[in-house]
């Protein structure tokens, strides 16, 4: 601290109003200098204890601070450091891997350290959009298009102009459609169903898929050019089993999360419980993980968390006791198919039976890689 000095403007010394002013004076100017060094030391605790908040809350997270990616193993942190280098440029991004390993996360810290963070991030899934609807949802169409089209409909090319499109499942595309979104891609240019009016968009595309791109382009199942176009700057998202360092982390953070969310105070893991989720190989990645650590929760009666860990194989190779959702309606599908000899239309057809309509059937049989024909006879085939 400076030394404070007190000086005359007149010549002479200090007269006795003079000294007596200054000893009134100099208590109003201690208490200020008081004042000033208590506010000093509440500043630098104040902040201290924000950066030591703002630590632990990165810690619970991750250390990546890339927000819902939880994770600090090599092959993450691969990934991540190819996301920082594409997020600011416009390039196309394929993102290739297995499902449930958080490709549309990726896709989401990619829009969210773009130019284009602040419009709008629209998202697609090619596989669960029955395939004579697609091509509506992505481009749009104009009143009376076709049989049901009462309204003018907006596509969702346009919903993310100067944002970005994430086009999950892309190699569920049908053939016919990806003509049209190569021309998107190369032009920046399209018409809505029913009008021959052209369109300028401008959006910066993410693609995913879970399927092998080349060897559909091998069976003309996908366009070597449009294949070409979407792999400008491909990034591959390692499953689970690939990074076995992250799963005590991912553990903690699910059981936080839905700990949470139904009011569960779990205060602990299970050093046994930790050890064996860990040695888990996962086939169905991080969405495997996470139903199987909510459903942990849903069971935990008490402060530790009480883990269905039987459920998991010793080693950690087998299929998992548990069918999930996806297995089961699989399951339920073919048994249908059987009874009514791969026939899906009709009012004896699978549809029928399952009160569905035929389109949403068609379209969980081609996302399930259901295919009818290895249940026909002859005839069935020509009536469905």
């Amino acid at each position: 601290m400076r030394d404070v000095s007190v000086a005359r403007k007149l010549e002479g010394l200090f007269t006795r109003e003079d000294v007596d002013f200054l000893s009134e004076a100099s208590g109003q100017i201690a208490i200020a200098i008081e004042n000033s060094l208590a506010y000093g030391e509440i500043f630098e605790l104040k902040e201290k204890l924000v950066q030591q908040n703002l630590y632990l809350e990165q810690e619970i997270r991750s250390e990546t601070n890339f927000e819902q990616i939880v994770g600090n193993s090599p092959a993450l942190m691969r990934v991540l450091q190819l996301v920082e280098t594409v997020a600011s440029t416009d390039s196309t991004v394929l993102l290739l891997g297995e499902t449930g390993t958080g490709k549309e996360l990726i896709a989401r810290a990619i829009h969210d350290r773009s130019r284009r963070k602040d419009r709008t991030f629209v998202r697609v899934n090619c596989a669960a959009i029955p395939t004579g609807l697609l091509e509506s949802e992505l481009f749009g169409h104009e009143k009376g298009a076709f049989t049901g089209a009462i309204t003018q409909k907006l596509g969702r090319l346009e919903l993310a102009d100067q944002g970005s499109l994430f086009l999950d499942e892309v190699g569920d595309i049908p053939i016919e459609v990806q003509p049209k979104l190569l021309r998107v891609l190369q032009e920046r240019e399209f018409e809505r169903l029913g009008s021959n009016r052209t369109k300028k968009v401008d959006v910066r595309l993410v693609a995913a898929t879970n399927r092998n791109l080349e060897k559909m382009m091998e069976n003309r199942e996908f366009r070597s050019d449009l294949y070409y176009r979407l792999n400008v700057f491909p990034i591959r998202i390692p499953p689970l089993r690939e990074r076995p360092e992250d799963i005590p982390l991912l553990v903690r953070y699910f059981t936080q999360k839905y700990g949470r969310r139904m009011q569960r105070q779990i205060e602990s893991i299970p050093t046994v419980a930790m050890r064996k989720l860990s040695s888990w190989h996962w086939p169905g990645n991080i969405r495997e993980l996470e139903n199987f650590i909510e459903r942990s929760v849903i069971l935990t009666r008490g402060t530790a968390l009480q883990a269905p860990i039987s459920e998991l194989s010793n080693s950690g190779r087998a299929v998992p006791v548990m069918e999930t959702l996806e297995a089961h309606e699989r399951d339920q599908i073919v048994r249908i198919l059987k009874v009514t000899n791969g026939r899906v239309a009709g009012p004896d057809g699978a549809a029928a039976r399952m009160d569905i309509k035929r389109t949403t059937l068609i379209s969980r049989m081609k996302k399930l890689g259901i295919d009818r024909e290895k249940y026909c006879t002859p005839l069935s085939s020509r009536l469905s």
